[in-house]
C-alpha cells in the first residue's frame, strides 16, 4: 500500500453515469474540480471496446455507444457488489445492451467481445478502468503522479458494496484512504463555502440525486463539527430510471404511429436513450422539448415532443418514492422539516424541477455535479495532513444499515441499530442454545428485517473450543465499524479464552488478494496496449502526412526537375507501399513496418527537399 505522503491526494466520486475529480490547491487554499481533456468537469462513466481492438474510456466511450452498443459498458455501479441472482440485476439486464452472465460464486460478469474472443469483466474492473481515467486527469493537472484518494459511495451502499468499491481503486493502482457517503461529501462542500455566513448550529438536509443512486441525509454543522443524524436512501433510483420511462413511452409510442417495435435493436434504443437525456435536460429549464431522432429504425424517422407535464407524470411514483425516503430520514433524527435550516440539492436530476419543487431554502451556491468530489478532496487533503490550509474538521457520519446476527428460530438481533454514529465498537452477550455446546456458528447480517434471511448475510464464522456446559453459557460478541463503514465482528467465550473473527474481506462478494494481483496486472497490460495504440495511431498519423508532403513537392516543377527518373520511380513506389499500408487494416502491420517506412520516405523527402 502506497504512502500517504506519496504524491497528491485527490477526491473522486465515482458516479453511475459520470464521474468527477477534484484537488485541494494549498497555494490557492481552496478545492479545484478538474476539467477532464475535452473541458468538461464530469467524465461518462463509459467503458468501450471497439472493433479495432482500442479500449476507450470516457466521453470517447459515450461518443460511439450508439454504433457499439453491446461493447459498451455503463451503469457498472450498479452492478459492483452484488448478486447475479439479485432481482434488481435481473431487472436492469433486460434495458442494458451489453451481456451479463453468471460468474463464480453467483458474481455478475460483463461479456465483451476484445479481440475477436469472449472476455468476461467483473464490475469492479470496469469501475476501475473508470477510476484510472479520473486518476490520470488529475496527473495531467498536476503534472504529478496521484497515488492516494478519498472515493465517494451511496450512503446506503452496504458493506459489500463498499469494499468492491476499494477494491476498484486498488486494481486502478490507488490507495483508497478512505470511502466517504456522498452526501457527506456534498455536506462539506456546503461547510466550507457557506460557514463564514452562518453563526452557531444549523441543520442541512442533503438531497442527492444522481444517474443511479438516491441518498439524502440530514447533517448538523456546528463549527468544524459535521455531525450526521440519519441517512436514508435508495442504491437504485436516478436520472437513468427517468430515462427509461421515457424511453419506454416513447417505444410504445413508435409502435403506435410508426407500427414498429425497435425493443430488439440495441442501436435502435441507444440512438432513442441518447436523445431522451437530452430532453430530460432540456425539460428543467422549458416547458415542452422535441425528440428527434434521423433514420432510427429501418430508414424510419422519428420525431415526437413531451411537455414537462406528462414527464412529471410517467414518473411520478418515482418522485413519490424520493419523498418516502426524505419523511423517513426527518423521522429517524427525530426532526422536522421545520427544523431544517437549508437544503443542499446534489446530482444532475436534483435540477428537475418537480423534484425542487416545495423545496424550502434550497442552497443555490453549491454546484451540483462537483459538491460530492469537492468534499471527498478536502477530506483527503486532511487524510494526508500534508497541508496548512486545510480547514480542522471533524466528521462523525452514521452506519447506514442495521448491524447484528441470527439468533434461534432465525430471528436478527441488531447489535449496532441502523444511523448509529461511526466509528462504534459494541459488545452483546449471548447464549448457548444447547446443553454441552461446544461450538457455535455466527452469521452476521445487515439490514431492517426482523427475519435474518431476509437480510444481507456479510458473513459467518465459527467459535470452537467452547466449555461444556448447559445451555445458556455466556459469549461476548463484538461488532467493530471503522471509519470506512467496514464492519469486523469477533466472539469469546471468556470462561476459556477461545476467540475467533470476520474482518468479512474474502467474503465472496469481495474479490481476494490474489484476484486483485491479477486484475491490477491485467489493467496494467490494458495501459500498455492503450499506449502502444496511441504511439501506433501517431506513426500513421506522421505517415499520412510524410505522404502528403512528398505528393505536394513533387507537384513542383523545379522540383521534378532535377530528379532523375528512376528516383522519380522510387519515390512514387514509396508513396503507393505508404498508402497501401494506410489503407490495410491496421492490425495487419506493426508499428517497427509503419516505422521503418516512414524513416525511409521521410529520408526521401529530405534529400529532395535538399536538391530543390
Amino acid at each position: 500500500m502506497a504512502k500517504k505522503d506519496e504524491g497528491y491526494a485527490v477526491g473522486i466520486d465515482l458516479g453511475t453515469t459520470y464521474s468527477c475529480v477534484a484537488v485541494w490547491q494549498e497555494q490557492h487554499g481552496r478545492v479545484e474540480i478538474i476539467h477532464n481533456d475535452q473541458g468538461n468537469k464530469t467524465t461518462p462513466s463509459f467503458v468501450a471496446f471497439t472493433q479495432d481492438h482500442q479500449r476507450l474510456i470516457g466521453d470517447a466511450a459515450k461518443n460511439q455507444a450508439a454504433t457499439n452498443p453491446q461493447n459498451t459498458v455503463f451503469d457498472a455501479k450498479r452492478l459492483i457488489g452484488r448478486k447475479f441472482s439479485d432481482s434488481i440485476v435481473q431487472k436492469d439486464m433486460m434495458l442494458w445492451p451489453f451481456k451479463v452472465i453468471a460468474g463464480v460464486d453467483d458474481k455478475p460478469m460483463i461479456s465483451l467481445d476484445y479481440k475477436g474472443h469472449e472476455k468476461h469483466f467483473s464490475a469492479e474492473e470496469i469501475s476501475s478502468m473508470v477510476l484510472t481515467k479520473m486518476r490520470e486527469i488529475a496527473e495531467a493537472f498536476l503534472v504529478s503522479p496521484v497515488k492516494n484518494a478519498v472515493i465517494t459511495v451511496p450512503a446506503y451502499f452496504n458493506d459489500s458494496q463498499r469494499k468492491a468499491t476499494i477494491d476498484a481503486g486498488a486494481i486502478a493502482g490507488l490507495n483508497v484512504l478512505k470511502i466517504i457517503n456522498e452526501p457527506t461529501a456534498a455536506a462539506i462542500a456546503y461547510g466550507l463555502e457557506k460557514r463564514s455566513k452562518y453563526v452557531g448550529e444549523r441543520n442541512i438536509f442533503v438531497f442527492d440525486l444522481g444517474g443511479g443512486t438516491f441518498d439524502v441525509s440530514l447533517l448538523t454543522i456546528k463549527d468544524d463539527v459535521f455531525q450526521v443524524k440519519a441517512t436514508a436512501g435508495n442504491t437504485h433510483l436516478g436520472g437513468e430510471d427517468f430515462d427509461n420511462r421515457m424511453v419506454s413511452y416513447f417505444v410504445e409510442e413508435i409502435k403506435r404511429k410508426k407500427k414498429l417495435d425497435i425493443i430488439g435493436n440495441p442501436k435502435a434504443l441507444r440512438r432513442l436513450r441518447t436523445a431522451c437525456e437530452k430532453a430530460k435536460r432540456t425539460l428543467s429549464f422549458a416547458n415542452v422539448t422535441n425528440v428527434e431522432v434521423d433514420a432510427l429504425f429501418q430508414g424510419v424517422d422519428f420525431s415526437s415532443s413531451i411537455t414537462r407535464a406528462k414527464f412529471d407524470e410517467i414518473n411520478m411514483d418515482l418522485f413519490e418514492e424520493c419523498m418516502e425516503t426524505v419523511e423517513k430520514c426527518l423521522t429517524d433524527a427525530k426532526m422536522d422539516k421545520t427544523n431544517v435550516d437549508d437544503v443542499v440539492l446534489v446530482g444532475g436530476s436534483s435540477r428537475i424541477p418537480k423534484v425542487q419543487r416545495g423545496r424550502k431554502e434550497v442552497c443555490k451556491g453549491i454546484n451540483p455535479d462537483g459538491a460530492v468530489a469537492y468534499g471527498a478532496a478536502v477530506q483527503a487533503a486532511l487524510l494526508t495532513g500534508s497541508f496548512n490550509s486545510v480547514p480542522n474538521l471533524v466528521l462523525m457520519d452514521v452506519a447506514p444499515l442495521s448491524l447484528g446476527c441470527m439468533l434461534l428460530h432465525d430471528v436478527m438481533s441488531v447489535v449496532i441499530p441502523r444511523n448509529t454514529s461511526i466509528p462504534v465498537k459494541k459488545t452483546k452477550q449471548y447464549f448457548t442454545t444447547i446443553d454441552n455446546q461446544l461450538k457455535v456458528s455466527i452469521g452476521v447480517y445487515e439490514g431492517e428485517r426482523p427475519k435474518a434471511i431476509d437480510n444481507h448475510l456479510l458473513g459467518s464464522f465459527v467459535l470452537s473450543g467452547l466449555t461444556p456446559a448447559p445451555r445458556g453459557h455466556p459469549l461476548d460478541v463484538c461488532f467493530n465499524v471503522d471509519q470506512n463503514g467496514i464492519l469486523t465482528v469477533s466472539a469469546m467465550d471468556k470462561s476459556t479464552g477461545s476467540t475467533n473473527a470476520i474482518t468479512i474481506t474474502n467474503n465472496k462478494a469481495r474479490l481476494s488478494t490474489e484476484e486483485i494481483k491479477r486484475l491490477i496486472q491485467e489493467a496494467q497490460d490494458f495501459h500498455i496496449e492503450d499506449k502502444k495504440f496511441l504511439r501506433k495511431a501517431e506513426v500513421m498519423n506522421a505517415l499520412d502526412h510524410c505522404v502528403y508532403k512528398m505528393r505536394n513537392a513533387l507537384k513542383k516543377k523545379d522540383i521534378n526537375l532535377n530528379l532523375s527518373s528512376e528516383e522519380n520511380k522510387k519515390i512514387k513506389d514509396a508513396i503507393t507501399m505508404a498508402t497501401n499500408l494506410l489503407d490495410e487494416n491496421e492490425q495487419q502491420n506493426g508499428i517497427d513496418v509503419l516505422e521503418d517506412h516512414l524513416n525511409k520516405l521521410e529520408s526521401m523527402y529530405q534529400r529532395v527537399i535538399a536538391k530543390y
